[in-house]
């Protein structure tokens, strides 16, 4: 696997980025447009109201089945990074630290960490500054 650091960690997945997602607003597009020629010709709308609804709901299970798992990951990667803090300095994290500085400070390496931890608690920077910032990328391949 090649090294990780700030130019290339977004991981894409090209079956659900590039194909589900387009295909989904493809079909719900279409849905709506059907719908739309359906009552200018006044045939039955029950087909064109059914297609517009699981299209939606289509879409809609996309979005939260990816934000769901995104949020487990945000509460699992506050957990990590935690007991990283508390074993380096005996304390837990500043709770100060917002989620994103959480998920962006994972990045760093242990020498980088703690300094970075401070510095963001303390200057509130902002997740894509901390990211730039760090120098030993600690690579995360698991995050989808």
């Amino acid at each position: 696997m090649k090294s990780q650091n700030y130019s290339n960690y977004v991981r894409l997945i090209p079956g659900f980025h590039f194909f589900l997602v387009p295909l989904g607003l493809i079909t719900l597009t279409a849905a709506v447009v059907y719908l739309f020629i359906s009552v200018r010709s006044t045939v039955s709308l029950f087909a064109p109201l059914l297609f517009v609804s699981l299209s939606l709901m289509m879409v809609m299970t996309m979005i939260f089945s990816r934000t769901f798992a995104c949020k487990a990951q945000d509460r699992a990667i506050r957990a990590e990074e935690n007991l990283r803090h508390f074993v380096l300095t005996g304390k837990l994290l500043d709770p100060s630290l917002t989620m994103n500085q959480v998920i962006a400070l994972r990045f760093a390496s242990d020498d980088e960490f703690l300094s970075q931890c401070e510095k963001a608690a303390n200057d509130r920077t902002p997740p894509e500054a901390i990211k730039r910032e760090i120098k030993t990328w600690r690579a995360d391949y698991d995050r989808v």
